[in-house]
């Protein structure tokens, strides 16, 4: 193949998806990537972002202009089949690209299709499975893998290929902080020793600022595109194409509007050297702001949760067992905003699942017979869970009204949509769990549930879900677990994979809800600064157990065990960290909000001083 400057080239392509009514998702773009560039592209939910990256490969045939890949015209002939020999794309749900029943099967599925020798495919497959820290899984089965491990195996099949271009959609929105560093990591080393291009699609702020340079997407458009230095020092241009700005920059705006000079930096290393630069300059080379004042949760206690011994193995008594919980126990006050956090594969989703009985205890089953402790042994330990009223372990529990009463969002929200309509959808559990309710409460139920989400009901409730963005999906899929009014609402990765903006509203409606009439929000996440900034207290799982479990200023506090777990911490204690070597001690609850405060506060005693 041709080796050009140039590895793709848009000249004013437009594209529309059929029955959009003349919308266009891809809008006169026109667009060079040079080889071995790496670039970011960011944009809101349905801004058009995968749309590009399947018109690369020929995954989408454009309606309009010209796009060349590797000196190769997308639309002739045989070229999509020979220009996917040099793409890769790793898309963001990672069962899409499953095809093989064993790890090592799937990951060699891609160069076995081009014709790679096999003992090159045998090393291809050991290198790629090392680059995202799954070798010890090569023999297990993807669909008994967690979300993020899946999403690992989804990374390292693209990989084996060694692809001229790697396109990474969203391909890291459901790894863990340190799965993802890794895959980052691999990535830059590819761009950087092998001449890699790079195209990375994503929503996370920290990673748009590793490329040579980042596109904005807005409405089909490109809008913006620069350093990721020029793009986020744009500032309020960004939040017209609504993208949130980075914590940090927001951070950097409080303390300037309170008479500091802060430039715009975009590393926590940065910031801290600005602010204690700042401080010296008033004299204070050593300080301390005022202690967090700790928040009390008052509630009638009618609903908390009790896990004790809590135990479970996937496929039990068989080859492919997974000892997914070894002897959880936790408590959830109710009246918590509760965040579950643990690296890929530590048992959070399946923790969760059995808090409304989707994995029942075994006591609970209608076959079970209590073991006998044998002789001269103690009694074996039998898992126990309560939740408000309902007693899990009773046969007799009412489970219909327990789901009622707690409800779960999954990690990927198509995974819960399966009716014609969005109205449809919506209203199945209400009426599953309400027999006797008139269609007009039903209606009248579905539409508040609808618009509480913040969509339309008019302009959705006929629709197919399937035709809707992810972000309108992920609503959706909440509004038909919140129909029912749970006492006790659980989400698993509730803002994966939307857009900065994305995050916020659905944190602000959970926060809502929780506000209104819901006792108890659970939500499982991956991201430090979500838990830090939303939650009032975490329980961090790791190998199936709980290793902690305290307010997120406590928890952050010991960054180097959370490290060490495969987490990370919110960027506030990264800069805090810092700070705290040259004798300032910010002591935040580890939103930005609270971290700005407490400098300007050490500023000012500086200068009262």
């Amino acid at each position: 193949m041709e080796k050009t400057e140039n590895v793709i080239e848009f000249d004013n392509v437009k594209f529309s998806y059929p029955g959009s009514d003349g919308i266009f998702a891809v809008n006169g773009v026109s667009l060079t990537v040079n080889r071995g560039e790496f670039i970011s592209v960011i944009g809101h939910n349905g801004s058009g972002k995968s749309t590009l990256a399947r018109l690369i490969n020929g995954l989408l045939e454009a309606d309009s202009g010209k796009i060349t890949v590797l000196g190769l015209d997308v639309s002739e002939g045989k070229n999509p089949l020979e220009i996917r020999k040099h793409v890769g794309i790793v898309f963001q749900n990672p069962d899409n690209q499953m095809v093989a029943s064993i790890v090592e099967d799937d990951v060699a599925f891609g160069p076995e299709n081009i014709g790679v020798e096999r003992e090159e495919i045998g090393r291809r497959i050991d290198w790629a499975l090392k680059a995202v820290g799954m070798e010890e899984f090569r023999h297990s089965t993807p669909t008994r893998l967690s979300g993020g491990q899946k999403q690992r195996i989804a990374v390292a099949g693209v990989l084996a290929v060694k692809p001229d271009i790697l396109i990474l959609d969203e391909s890291t929105a459901m790894l863990d902080p340190k799965g993802r560093r890794e895959v980052i990591e691999v990535v830059q080393r590819l761009n950087k020793e092998e001449g890699m291009t790079v195209i990375l699609i994503t929503h996370f702020m920290e990673e748009a600022l590793l490329a040579d340079r980042t596109i904005v997407m807005n409405r089909g458009e490109i809008v913006l595109s620069g350093t990721p230095e020029e793009i986020f020092e744009s500032g309020d241009k960004l939040e017209t194409y609504n993208l949130c700005l980075p914590r940090i920059t927001e951070i950097i705006n409080t303390l300037n509007g309170a008479g500091m000079k802060i430039d715009n930096v975009l590393r926590p290393e940065q910031l801290s050297a600005q602010i204690l630069e700042n401080l010296s300059g008033r004299g204070i080379t050593e300080a301390a702001s005022s202690p967090v004042k700790k928040t009390e949760i008052l509630c009638a206690h009618e609903w908390d949760i009790d896990v004790s011994d809590l135990t479970f193995t996937y496929s039990k008594k068989s080859p492919f067992a997974t000892k997914a919980l070894k002897g959880i126990n936790l408590h959830i006050d109710e009246g918590e905003f509760f965040g579950i956090i643990g690296h890929t594969g530590s048992g959070k989703s399946t923790l969760v699942q059995h808090l409304n009985a989707l994995i029942r205890l075994p006591q609970a089953q209608k076959r079970y017979r209590a073991k006998k402790a044998k002789k001269g042994q103690p009694a074996p330990v039998v898992p126990q869970i309560t939740v408000g009223r309902f007693d899990l372990t009773n046969k007799k529990t009412d489970f219909k009204a327990l789901r009622a009463s707690v409800g779960m969002v999954f990690q990927y929200p198509e995974y819960q949509l399966f009716a014609e309509s969005v109205f449809a959808d919506v209203a199945f559990g209400l009426k599953n769990f309400n027999k006797n309710l008139k269609p007009e409460e039903v209606e009248q139920a579905v539409r508040e549930s609808i618009e509480v989400v913040g969509l339309d009901y008019n302009g959705v409730k006929d629709k197919s879900p399937f035709d809707l963005s992810g972000g309108q999906k992920r609503r959706v899929a909440i509004a038909g677990v919140i129909v029912t009014k749970p006492q006790v609402l659980i989400l698993d990765e509730p803002a994966a994979g939307l857009d900065p903006l994305g995050k916020k509203e659905i944190m602000e409606l959970l926060h809502r809800l929780h506000r209104e009439w819901c006792k108890t929000v659970i939500i499982v996440s991956h991201d430090m600064d979500e838990v830090a900034e939303n939650c009032t207290k975490a329980a961090v799982i790791s190998n199936g157990e709980v290793v902690k479990c305290d307010s997120p200023a406590n928890l952050f506090s010991c960054g180097d065990e959370l490290l060490a777990l495969g987490l990370d911490v919110p960027l506030t204690s990264k800069i805090s960290g810092e700070l705290k070597k040259s004798g300032i001690n910010i002591l935040c609850d580890c939103t930005a909000e609270d971290f700005a405060r407490k400098v300007i506060e050490v500023y000012e005693g500086g200068d009262n001083a």
